[in-house]
């Protein structure tokens, strides 16, 4: 898969904003966004099966290249009223699993509140990932 062969989609297209918003975290000092979505996570996945694809991707959206690294949390997302200031609400598609299906319950709490509680089990890391050192390893 080329770049020129990746089809625009609702997922691609916030995994972007999301680059976006990770690469602006990163230039600013703060930890990466947490990725709660496993519908965009999904989509970053298969994106991810064509390295040249991925990295010109990311370089587009973020500046530079990033990497996929498992980071599981729960709790606050933080980075959602960066979102919201650089493109308005966050879309149904963040609240959505990987089968399509939507947490009707996590997105109404968004939308009654603002905020955003959810699990995670990734964010993007700056550079490729050859570069961390795996969490199993003792020095």
């Amino acid at each position: 898969m080329s770049t020129a062969t990746i089809k625009s989609s609702t997922e691609l297209d916030e995994l972007g904003k999301f680059f976006t918003i990770a690469a602006r975290r990163l230039d600013a000092g703060q930890a990466a966004p947490e990725m709660f979505s496993a519908a965009i996570d999904t989509a970053w996945h298969k994106l991810i099966n064509d390295p040249a694809a991925h990295e010109a991707f990311a370089v587009q959206h973020a500046g530079r290249t990033l990497a996929h690294v498992e980071s599981a949390g729960v709790g606050f997302i933080s980075w959602v009223s960066a979102y919201e200031e650089a493109y308005s609400t966050l879309p149904e598609i963040w609240f959505t699993d990987a089968d399509g299906v939507v947490n009707t319950e996590a997105l109404a709490r968004y939308r009654e509140t603002g905020e955003v509680w959810a699990e995670w089990d990734c964010s993007p890391s700056p550079g490729d990932g050859d570069d961390l050192t795996p969490a199993a390893t003792t020095w």
